[in-house]
């Protein structure tokens, strides 16, 4: 992806030896990624700089590839000696640096309080960015909790039986619980019922990846049990989700949420994917479930929702994922 934004766009000043780079009212997908052009000749360069202070006092949005930005900034960075400083940071900034922990990691010198931040359009004043229109959409939020709250009811209904033939079937756990990066790669804790052996993800380096690009797939693993298999083969190791759903970590429908390793190595657009929740279900589930082995489909898939989205939309991912659960040929592992 070439970025449309010139890199005039972030003018740099230096001050005692220390290079401060002025950041643009927006910090978008074609913003980070000319932002990203940046400040790498400034780490190539021989200088004798030990910081290196990005001044955000204009900048009133920032989506997940403004996060990415931020996130890759500090590793390259921190790589190469330098310390990363935010300086200004505006209230609706400083939302998003606090829902994803990031005020613990960055060193941050100064906030503006919200009262003498930049005004900024109606549309944008709430505390945290309106990044696509699901997620402040009531309606879709309204779908989620009762369609959570049934999911929840049919889940205390089989939990029982599936509870007792995880334990028969192999030591561990009924539940399994992994960590996942959800809205603007906020992390939080996935729930499924245990379909892999107890040591599972000590044993991933041991499993051959068949999926290409940053997530995992393997279609013969052998850390999968016989009632894991048959878990999977249905979905039904998904139906503790649903929690998640009811918390807002998810929505039924959305995009695949992604482990905090995958989103190690994501370039600035993949962060992209993260401007919608994370969902039980979505495009890449109904187009191909888990022969979709390589991640740029994932990432044309996810992108083609956000493009797509609608309430009628969804709804109809739902219909169809509801007829894959129901087809022998589905193709889930």
């Amino acid at each position: 992806m070439n970025s449309q934004i010139p890199e005039d766009r972030f003018p740099i000043n230096v001050s005692d030896d220390t290079p401060v780079i002025q950041m643009p009212p927006r910090l978008s997908v074609l913003e980070a990624v000319a932002f990203e052009h940046s400040y790498q000749p400034l780490l190539q360069q021989d200088s004798s700089a030990k910081r290196i202070i990005l001044n955000l006092e204009n900048t009133t949005f920032i989506d997940s590839s403004g996060v990415g930005a931020l996130v890759r900034s500090f590793k390259a960075m921190d790589a190469s000696g330098v310390k990363l400083i935010l300086q200004n940071v505006n209230t609706p900034v400083m939302g998003v640096l606090s829902m994803t922990n990031l005020d613990r990691v960055l060193t941050i010198e100064h906030i503006i309080p919200a009262e003498n931040a930049v005004p900024r359009p109606k549309a944008q004043r709430s505390q945290l960015p309106e990044t696509h229109p699901s997620v402040r959409s009531w309606i879709k939020r309204f779908i989620d909790v009762i369609g959570s709250l049934v999911g929840l009811g049919i889940t205390a209904i089989l939990f029982v039986p599936i509870a007792i033939a995880i334990k028969l079937d192999s030591p561990g756990p009924i539940f399994f619980e992994q960590t996942r990066c959800g809205w603007m790669g906020k992390h939080f804790t996935i729930w499924k019922f245990r379909s892999m052996c107890n040591d599972a993800e000590a044993l991933k380096n041991r499993i051959d990846n068949q999926a290409s690009g940053a997530f995992f797939k393997n279609k013969n693993d052998p850390r999968v049990t016989q009632v894991g298999y048959f878990l999977r083969r249905t979905s039904l190791d998904e139906l503790p989700q649903f929690w998640n759903v009811l918390k807002g970590e998810m929505s039924l429908v959305g995009t695949r949420p992604p482990t905090p390793n995958e989103v190690e190595i994501y370039k600035i657009p993949e962060w992209q994917r993260l401007d919608v929740k994370p969902g039980m279900t979505g495009e890449w589930q109904v187009n191909g479930r888990s022969r979709v082995s390589n991640f740029e489909d994932v990432i044309r898939l996810d992108l083609r929702y956000q493009t797509n989205w609608s309430l009628r939309y969804d709804i109809q991912l739902i219909l169809k994922t509801i007829a894959i659960v129901f087809n022998r040929d589905s193709g889930a592992y």
